[in-house]
């Protein structure tokens, strides 16, 4: 048993000590001048609002397991700073193939640093039971598919490219789904997957900064940031009072549930993100809210007690309710909008053009998603191979495969 975590331990420091020196290769070697990468941006205050966001809320967002804290806050930040660097590499290729143009530092730093939601949403319906190895592999491969599909969406569909990445929960929702299928389900009698009132507080504290910074999140590459971020905390705020509202309505008890106000209240936000920057009118972004706030909470009744067992899920976080239903909420609501639009812009006369339009709306989201799940499957398979030590069942859901514990050493 020691010389099985001895081997573990030397493959994911080895690892790591691989992808940092590449990644500082690439730096040595593409900016010998970084005239252009100091440059002044305006961008910072939203930079440093994601950057909360998506380190320190998720990495308590994701603390829902009793038995998992350490490695739902630690692995978050080791995945994040790794994937960025790894988003920056991506994006200096993009340039050299002239995929695209060359941005400057910051704005190439956003960019890496909102792809890095995807990882944070799939690496909760992973959580406990991927070991570090498999989920720095699955981070990494899951960034080069989503440039790709990012890449397929500019290119053909011409989708411009800040939407391109608001992609970034419906491809992490419907990858980490993917995913976790190919994983072994837990046992019946394992109780460490299950939450206690402290682990729920910790996520809940997450889910406030996550809600807090999401305007700033929608608008950060946004043309129209106004009325990106007026529209996306109106949603916000709707959504968080129908978290509370459903969440009463639909408890035996007539009770506020934490595990409803933990995924609901983050819908408004998810579900805006792609049309929050051209809503005209707030009552609209306050009617997404709503809606995103009741598919989220009647989804997590119908995947928990019927997808989930019918197709061996175990989706952890459920980020699946969370994320990818009132994601693809929003891509409808994007599609119909833009109908109602540009069909009372031209009258409803040029009707070749508005279907061509519909016709590369709903490609870009068929796109996306349908990439998200069969190179999910794929990935799945490959960290279940032995190279990457699959982590037995009964060891699912528990910090102390991957951290010290010193207080259980001397007996308190």
């Amino acid at each position: 048993m020691p010389s099985r975590y001895l081997s573990f331990r030397c493959s994911v420091t080895w690892f790591i000590l691989l992808l940092e020196t590449l990644f500082l290769i690439h730096f040595l070697l593409c900016f010998p001048d970084v005239g252009g990468i100091y440059s002044p941006s305006s961008l910072y205050p939203e930079f440093q609002d994601v950057n909360h966001m998506v380190i320190f809320g998720f990495g308590f967002f994701l603390m829902v397991l009793r038995r998992y804290g350490f490695s739902s806050t630690g692995l978050n930040f080791l995945l994040i700073v790794l994937g960025v660097q790894c988003c920056v590499v991506v994006e200096d290729l993009l340039v050299f193939l002239r995929m695209q143009q060359d941005e400057g530092g910051m704005r190439s730093l956003a960019k890496a640093l909102v792809s890095m939601t995807a990882v944070a949403i799939s690496t909760g319906a992973v959580l406990g039971k991927a070991n570090p190895l498999q989920l720095i592999v699955m981070s990494l491969v899951e960034l080069i598919i989503f440039y790709v599909s990012k890449c397929i969406n500019r290119t053909f569909l011409q989708v411009p490219d800040h939407l391109t990445l608001m992609h970034v929960h419906l491809f992490g929702a419907y990858f980490g789904v993917a995913v976790t299928s190919r994983f072994p389900e837990a046992p019946p009698g394992l109780d460490k997957n299950r939450s206690t009132p402290k682990s729920e507080l910790f996520s809940m504290l997450g889910t406030v900064f996550v809600w807090v910074f999401w305007p700033s999140f929608n608008s950060l590459l946004a043309d129209s940031k106004k009325e990106a971020v007026l529209n996306t905390y109106l949603a916000l705020a709707v959504s968080a009072v129908a978290a509370f509202m459903l969440s009463a309505l639909t408890s035996k008890d007539g009770k506020f549930r934490m595990t409803h106000i933990h995924s609901a209240v983050l819908a408004g936000g998810v579900t805006v993100s792609y049309t929050a920057h051209s809503i005209q009118h707030p009552w609209i972004a306050m009617i997404l809210g709503l809606l995103g706030s009741v598919i989220t909470i009647l989804g997590s009744h119908c995947l928990q007690r019927c997808f989930n067992p019918a197709f061996k899920l175990q989706d952890t976080s459920g980020v699946h309710f969370t994320f990818g239903l009132p994601a693809v909420l929003g891509a409808v609501a994007a599609v119909v909008l833009r109908v109602i639009e540009e069909g009372i812009s031209s009258r409803w006369n040029n009707l070749s053009s508005l279907g061509y339009l519909v016709f590369v709306d709903v490609g870009a989201f068929c796109q996306t998603i349908s990439t998200a799940l069969l190179t999910g499957l794929i990935t799945g398979l490959i960290l279940n191979i032995k190279l990457l030590k699959t982590v037995h069942v009964s060891k699912y859901f528990d910090d102390q495969c991957y951290w010290e514990f010193p207080h259980l050493s001397v007996g308190f």
